[in-house]
């Protein structure tokens, strides 16, 4: 089959193919034959992988990717998650602000505990308090990943102040 193509210029027959490989193929212009073989060796692209036998196959089943269960997403990739406040804290912020932060940790309804943060003035939570969380992490508190919305569900709305 290689010899139907002879002495081929490479650009002709693969020219999908990314500039270094085809700067290596051009600088040796030579059969195509020579430039698949040698394309098996620079690029990991035409590298060949062993496939495994029937048998292995049947044994171990088909081949899954392994997840790491510490850096899983704790809300499972949703926009907004509801949760059960366990426990309302008060966090330092790192250097230079100083105001502390009223943060929340909650059980989410999959089971995972996030620490996330209560925007705006003064807020009624307290245990047992059904919120809705959502991603976006708070920039000046170490490992609070999270933020509570405020009007929904047992979180009452920021209350204006009176003149």
């Amino acid at each position: 089959m290689w010899k139907l193509f002879g002495q081929i210029s490479p650009r002709a027959v693969l020219p999908g193919l990314c500039r270094i490989c085809e700067k290596h193929i051009v600088a040796r212009e030579s059969s195509v034959w020579s430039i698949f073989s040698s394309l098996e060796m620079v690029h990991p692209a035409f590298q060949q992988v062993r496939s495994i036998t029937v048998n292995q196959l049947h044994r171990r089943g088909p081949f899954r990717k392994k997840v790491n269960p510490n850096k899983s997403h704790p809300m499972d990739r949703r926009p907004q998650m509801k949760g059960v406040v366990i426990k309302t804290l008060i966090r330092k912020p790192t250097k230079p602000n100083s105001a502390n932060r009223k943060c929340a940790k909650v059980r989410l309804s999959n089971g995972k505990e996030v620490i996330a943060f209560i925007p705006g003035e003064g807020h009624t939570l307290q245990e047992h308090n059904i919120v809705l969380v959502e991603g976006g992490r708070t920039q000046d508190l170490i490992g609070v990943k999270h933020t509570i919305i405020r009007g929904k569900h047992d979180c009452s709305h920021v209350v204006k102040k009176k003149k």
